[in-house]
């Protein structure tokens, strides 16, 4: 969207300048006819009125006029003055809908436009649905002032979120958790708490704290555990006994939940319906999801902890992946896309991979699905929850030797965890693009994901783990947590290249200010210095007959001398 600033002015000379604008905005008549600027009639058919301009006003040679003289007819300046408006002088209402159309980069050049400009896009709603669908919303308030973010604040958030994601491309430190004395099959990290939940065929549930890497908790379920999620309410652990464990938070618990103590019915308790080793769990605000080797996925009610859906599939439910009314299952080969609310079948992406479809991984508006599999590819496939059962495939990846256990999800990075070992960082923005669905159609969105799919670009970066297998991860603002076959979680630290970027950053901003101050300077000396030579150059405009030859003979024989 172009933003134009025209100076208004009510001068003969610029009649050109004023038919060109009038000529490319409005529709307008010359020859004595009737100019209407009413391009928003609710909001401005009061302020401007109509305008009669004929062509002996712009400076040409009009042939005999037929205009109705019983109309008002305003001076030239007032026509300019009404006809260079700038969008500014739209209503705030108005302009903050057209706000709504553009991106987090287009909001940020138009604050740079103005000052009214700045404080409207500043202030605009858009930075809070923008963060939304990007990392969701903060679990705990990030301004310690506050209770809860406040409007005005949703702009400095998103921008310091985006400014973090980056990180992932920088320094970073490794730190190893032992404690386990068996491969971990299952990694979760609740950021909002700082704890990492790790399980595996030790039996064990270890809670780890992320600021000092010491185990705050562990306890063991008496099972292989291949699942685990949690929020800042409840934990749950899935057991290859077809139950899943569930620990309600302590209120006052620094750690939240209490592992080790004594099993209390009112905290502890465990749901059984499951036929089959659990393989994955979810967790939103309202429901459990539970998927298991019995071939169902199960929707639970929190309120109620009773069983709601039973969604059937055709072969071993490996990963499931919801997001608000739907979920998504892999079982088998095979990709399930479910209406929770009904237990209906939505749509099914068949062969996803070649052998087992092992992960699942969703954006948080849902639009986008992430699948891993046997075959070592990485597909993206973009969901349209508006027209069920649609669905396109976006672009693949194949950057590991190995089987895809584990996928995770915050944007702009897709990590994937492999049998070879391995982590691959994906950097998605380019390929999520928030605005083709309402800018492109859906025939142009089509040809337009056919020609991504041969021009993905690879993992932009790839993390070397164990030389073994690692079957699940977890991912948080700062950090990556890995868990595999040596029993070993390692996690990848970037908030020192967090802390590297920050310095960088203040540095640049130094050296521009030092830039700007020099200029500034430079500028001021130049001024000077061509004011002191133009009172230089007043002095010899008459000289005398004599001191004139003298002066010619001077110049003439110093340049001699210098060509000498």
């Amino acid at each position: 969207m172009a933003f134009e600033c025209l100076e208004p002015s009510g001068s003969s000379d610029n009649s050109e300048e004023f038919v060109g604008i009038l000529s490319k905005d409005q529709k307008v008549e010359l020859e004595g006819q009737l100019i209407l600027w009413n391009p928003l009639e609710s909001n401005w058919s009061n302020s401007v009125g109509e305008i009669e301009i004929s062509k002996s006003e712009l400076g040409g040679n009009p042939k005999e006029a037929s205009a109705d003289l019983s109309i008002p007819r305003p001076c030239k300046s007032e026509a300019l003055l009404a006809i260079n408006r700038t969008i500014t002088d739209l209503p705030p209402v108005l302009l903050t809908d057209i706000l709504n159309y553009l991106g987090p980069k287009e909001l940020g050049i138009v604050s740079c436009v103005s000052t009214s400009l700045q404080r409207l896009v500043s202030n605009h709603h858009a930075w809070k649905e923008f963060y939304n669908e990007r990392w969701g919303l903060p679990a705990t308030p990030p301004l310690p002032a506050m209770t809860f973010p406040d409007e005005n604040s949703w702009k400095d958030l998103f921008v310091e979120r985006e400014f973090r994601s980056k990180t992932f491309m920088g320094q970073y430190s490794v730190d190893l958790l032992h404690g386990h004395s068996e491969a971990i099959r299952t990694v979760f990290v609740l950021s909002s708490a700082k704890l990492v939940f790790t399980a595996g065929y030790d039996r064990t549930v270890r809670m780890w704290d992320m600021e000092d890497g010491l185990i705050a908790s562990s306890k063991s379920l008496g099972c292989t555990i291949r699942a685990v999620s949690a929020d800042t309410k409840l934990l749950i652990a899935g057991g290859t006994d077809g139950f899943i464990h569930c620990w309600r938070a302590v209120e006052g618990l620094h750690h939240l939940f209490d592992l080790r103590g004594p099993c209390i019915e009112k905290n502890e308790f465990r749901l059984w319906e499951h036929g089959g080793p659990i393989t994955s769990l979810a967790l939103d605000i309202t429901r459990i999801y539970s998927g298991s080797w019995d071939m169902t996925v199960r929707v639970w009610d929190r309120a109620s902890l009773k069983c709601a859906k039973v969604l059937r599939h055709s072969d071993w439910v490996w990963a499931l992946a919801p997001h608000d009314m739907t979920v998504a299952g892999a079982a088998g080969s095979d990709i399930y896309l479910w209406d929770t609310i009904r237990g209906s079948l939505m749509t099914v992406i068949e062969n996803a991979h070649n052998g087992n479809a092992y992960s699942l991984a969703r954006s948080r508006t849902g639009d986008f699905l992430f699948t891993g599999g046997e075959d070592g590819k990485i597909h993206m496939f973009e969901i349209f929850q508006d027209v069920p059962g649609e669905y396109l495939h976006v672009a693949t990846w194949l950057p590991h030797s190995g089987p895809v256990y584990s996928l995770a999800f915050e944007f702009p990075w897709l990590v994937s965890a492999s049998g070879d070992g391995k982590l691959a960082l994906i950097d998605v923005r380019k390929l999520m693009r928030s605005d083709r669905p309402r800018l492109l159609t859906r025939r142009q969105i089509l040809k337009a994901c056919k020609n991504n799919l041969d021009k993905v670009e690879p993992p932009q970066r790839m993390l070397h783990g164990f030389t073994t297998d690692l079957f699940s991860l977890g991912i948080g603002a700062d950090c990556i947590v890995s868990g595999g076959e040596e029993g070993v979680a390692k996690v990848w630290n970037f908030t020192r290249a967090l802390e590297v970027e920050r310095r960088a950053r203040a540095l640049r901003g130094i050296r521009l200010e030092n830039r700007m101050r020099r200029r500034k300077l430079q500028i001021e000396m130049c001024g000077r210095g061509a004011e002191k030579a133009s009172q230089c150059l007043i002095a010899p405009k008459n000289p005398v007959k004599g001191n004139r030859s003298r002066l010619w003979h001077g110049k003439r024989g110093m340049s001699v001398k210098v060509k000498g």
